[in-house]
């Protein structure tokens, strides 16, 4: 015999033509996420060669760099755009040439400043929702998974990061919030800038 939640939810879906995203389940809300744009976006690393700052050189994504042996920088003048001293003519190694090969072919020709990204998010649960008539809270947690040499010699991998979103209800079924929320919710934007480290 069937219980009543069962019949009701039969119901629902036979008299007023409810579909599977009427209902927020924990699963039907990671499906969102999991497929928004932001959520898809790839951390990007912005690699400069040529005449760097020594605060550009200095900086832990350089210093990883280096002892890799992927760039190499010799000092040089500093110029009106670039300081303050000392500064440094970075270059790629040709071990780092190999590496970034890939990496940089796909933006056309070679430059001084381009992008590369390096990590992708994955999704590993939601841990809660919390819903107030048509808008509800998602809490989530999630991590970077490197896409490539360099993503895994830069991303805090093995690092869970905990972010709240809002979703609202529409005539066709719970969606994630993107873009611009009203002040008491939360976009995927915003949840995913304010991310915290899971403890």
């Amino acid at each position: 015999m069937r219980s009543k939640p069962t019949r009701a939810v039969a119901l629902c879906l036979l008299l007023v033509g409810c579909s599977g995203r009427d209902f927020l389940t924990r699963g039907r809300a990671a499906e969102e996420i999991g497929n928004a744009a932001s959520f898809k976006a790839p951390q990007q690393f912005f690699l400069r060669t040529g005449l760097v700052s020594n605060m550009d050189y200095t900086r832990p994504e350089y210093l990883v760099l280096q002892r890799r042996g992927w760039i190499t920088g010799v000092t040089a003048p500093c110029t009106g755009e670039v300081s303050p001293p000392p500064c440094w003519d970075v270059a790629l190694t040709p071990i780092g040439v190999e590496t970034f090969r890939d990496l940089i072919s796909a933006q056309g020709t070679p430059h001084q400043y381009f992008s590369i990204p390096t990590a992708k998010r994955q999704l590993i649960s939601v841990t809660g929702i919390a819903k107030n008539g048509n808008w509800a809270d998602v809490d989530f947690t999630w991590k970077w998974i490197p896409m490539n040499e360099v993503g895994a010699a830069l991303s805090q991998t093995g690092v869970e990061f905990r972010s709240s979103v809002s979703f609202r209800h529409y005539d066709d079924g719970w969606r994630v919030v993107q873009g611009s929320a009203p002040k008491t919710n939360q976009d995927l934007d915003d949840a995913l800038k304010d991310a915290q480290p899971a403890q």
